[in-house]
């Protein structure tokens, strides 16, 4: 029923989305043609010149908008987050009707020699337009479900068995999507330490034989079983009671306490199979990605071309060692590769020591190099990396196989940061942790951006790289 209603939210969206750019098209035209807001210079052209466009930006934009997360139902995404998403959508849905315009050159007329050519103005005002309607629109569905909420309609009321972690846990995430109109009736456990007592202002109403009673005095219509593993035989005799009543009945596994990062129903030939690794990068999320990727390291690679050739001098002059250091670093699914930098530290400075961190002033730097490494100018060559698929621009930053195999052992879910790519920066860094800070830390930011990726947050990350400088980003 929770999908059902999550798919009835995104459905709602998507019409909402469809109706705002429709009405965005026309008041454009109007706009410009009608009301003409910048004086024309010839013969206002035919409408029917410009409809060719709506098809095309009503199948275009709603897949920028799903690609975007925009159909997604997340608990964290304030109004502020959904509306700045809007515009980055807005704005990458622009350059594909500009494209359109640019391959799609009808002539003027049958008897013409001559190409049409569609209104820059036009263009210019459609993408504003939109992204107020499709804001004003998102707001007006959210105010007309909440209003059938508040009347009674729609709502359904649930019932948690369990009033444990996972009771608890789940009570939590149906609070957070008051949109979805589910209540909670309450919940019922046979620890007699619970009874009066309540959670979240969710109310223990009895134990498991106050079941009939509550069912039909609370209007239930659906349940979810939330109970520990060691309650199995008690899980098995609920399900049978509930193949006598017309309720959904959901049945929350113990195991997701487990889950490392979120956990995902699979199908196995008919065998329902719990994935308990899911991570949201994957499939055309993760070839959105990618093409980011690609697209903003070669920029930077010809943004580097010009500058690169002066500061290799300045670091051969140095010393005459080598001008590029590569290195040993674990990637996505523990793969090693090598990353490559342009060396800040004085040849063979490791020979010595071994691998070790690190530290502010070192003496193993060069000249040049404490500059480099200070704004973090030597990890302008990991371009490369991501051109070859060894890195992403955002991610985790990578470690060296020595301290993997140190920390895999001493820091709970350290490996889960190897789920996606390693990144030039990242979420931790951005927020001061990297280099030699705390590893615990950096985890807890790393699997933050895993659990909550999106292209938003990949913009944002870049967003905060560039406003606070290069400086110290990377390690």
């Amino acid at each position: 029923m929770i999908s059902h209603r999550f798919r009835q939210t995104s459905a709602a969206y998507l019409v909402g989305d469809l109706a705002a750019l429709s009405f965005a098209f026309f008041v454009a035209w109007a706009l410009r043609f009608q009301l003409q807001i910048v004086p024309l210079t010839k013969t206002p052209p035919d409408f029917g010149q410009y409809l060719p466009l709506l098809p095309m930006i009503l199948f275009s934009w709603p897949v920028v908008f799903y690609f975007h997360g925009l159909y997604q139902i997340r608990r964290a995404r304030t109004r502020f987050d959904e509306a700045l998403t809007i515009v980055l959508a807005a704005g990458l849905g622009t350059i594909l009707l500009l494209a359109f315009t640019t391959a799609y050159r009808p002539a003027v007329s049958p008897d013409s020699p001559e190409f049409f050519s569609f209104s820059r103005i036009f263009l210019a005002l459609f993408p504003l337009v939109s992204i107020g309607s499709v804001t004003a629109m998102r707001m007006l569905i959210r105010q007309i479900l909440r209003r059938r909420h508040r009347n009674g309609q729609g709502i359904q009321r649930v019932l948690i068995i369990g009033a444990g972690a996972l009771g608890k846990e789940i009570t939590q995430k149906i609070l957070a999507h008051r949109e979805f109109g589910i209540e909670i009736a309450g919940f019922l456990d046979d620890d007699p330490g619970m009874a009066g007592s309540s959670f979240y202002e969710v109310p223990v109403l009895g134990t498991l034989k106050d079941l009939d009673v509550v069912l039909e005095r609370e209007q239930i219509g659906q349940v979810f079983i939330a109970l520990p593993l060691e309650a199995h035989h008690k899980m098995l005799k609920l399900l049978q009671r509930f193949a006598r009543e017309c309720v959904d009945v959901k049945l929350v596994p113990d195991i997701l306490q487990y889950a490392t990062i979120n956990a995902a129903v699979e199908d196995l030939d008919g065998t329902p199979v719990i994935n308990l690794s899911q991570v949201p990068l994957q499939g055309w999320y993760s070839m959105a990605k990618r093409a980011m990727d690609i697209a903003l390291a070669s920029l930077a690679m010809l943004a580097l071309l010009p500058f690169l050739p002066f500061v290799a001098l300045v670091i051969w002059l140095e010393d005459r060692g080598p001008i590029f250091y590569s290195q040993e670093r674990m990637g996505l699914d523990g793969k090693s590769f090598m990353i490559y930098k342009l060396r800040s530290m004085k040849v063979n400075a490791e020979a010595s020591t071994g691998p070790v961190w690190a530290v502010k002033d070192d003496p193993r730097r060069t000249r040049l190099g404490s500059f480099l490494r200070r704004t973090s100018m030597d990890e302008l060559p990991q371009v490369w990396n991501v051109l070859k698929g060894d890195m992403s621009i955002v991610g985790p930053r990578p470690e060296r196989p020595a301290f993997v195999r140190e920390f895999k052992h001493k820091i709970p879910q350290y490996m889960m940061r190897h789920r996606v790519k390693s990144g030039i920066t990242g979420w931790a860094q951005v927020h001061g942790w990297r280099g030699n800070t705390s590893i615990r830390k950096r985890i807890q930011y790393d699997l933050y951006y895993i659990q909550n990726w999106s292209l938003l947050l990949d913009v944002k990350i870049l967003w905060m790289t560039i406003r606070s400088g290069l400086w110290h980003n990377a390690h």
